[in-house]
């Protein structure tokens, strides 16, 4: 946990803007080193408060996609929970988008370095949409099979990743890809609702059969 106030709180946050900052200016990730240069503070201290990358790009992704990360809703309709979720989401992936896109960069350069087993820092974990999403379809009515299903799937078009591809790729405004986001979303659920309800209206034709 950052430390709340006093000295700390004030190194703490000078530390983790001025990473902001590098990565806003040009999507590289600054090392830890580079980041007290800049502060001007010594790199023990920095080390201190982010003894790795991993640990500084974790602090980066926790502040952009803080408010998200501890959405909670009470709307008893699950769509709505996604929908909520989704348009609470996306406008933050615009605003820190540098941000974002270097934690994804990390993320594959570590698992490249850890395969060849020339990782030499602990590495940055992603997965906090997991928990998200398992909260925004919890009032859906689903076997649990069914529920994992959409649970994986929606893991695939809520994030980043889509974001980028349809950005780069093809080119999109950020409203499109928000839109596009949330038709795969709907129509993942619609699915998921159709074939949960298509096993028991088959038994009962098989059934009515015999």
């Amino acid at each position: 946990m950052p430390p709340e106030k006093g000295v700390k709180a004030a190194t703490f946050h000078l530390l983790l803007d001025t990473a902001m900052a590098l990565i806003n200016g040009d999507g590289h990730i600054p090392s830890v080193a580079e980041v007290a240069l800049r502060c001007k503070v010594s790199r023990a201290t920095a080390y201190r408060y982010f003894p790795s990358r991993s640990a500084l790009i974790t602090a980066v992704i926790d502040s952009s996609l803080g408010p998200v990360r501890s959405l909670s809703s009470d709307d008893p309709d699950g769509r709505a929970r996604v929908h909520e979720l989704f348009t609470q989401t996306f406008p933050r992936f615009k605003e820190f988008e540098p941000q974002l896109r270097a934690a994804a960069q990390l993320s594959m350069e570590q698992w490249a370095l850890e395969r060849s087993g020339q990782l030499d820092e602990v590495p940055y974990r992603r997965g906090h949409r997991i928990r998200i999403l398992e909260h925004a379809i919890a009032p859906l009515t689903l076997k649990p099979a069914m529920r994992d299903r959409l649970h994986k799937a929606l893991s695939v078009v809520y994030g980043i990743e889509p974001f980028v591809i349809l950005k780069d790729i093809w080119g999109l405004p950020d409203r499109e890809i928000e839109g596009i986001a949330l038709w795969m979303a709907d129509a993942l659920i619609e699915a998921a609702l159709r074939q949960g309800q298509a096993a028991p209206r088959r038994k009962r034709a098989l059934q009515d059969a015999a």
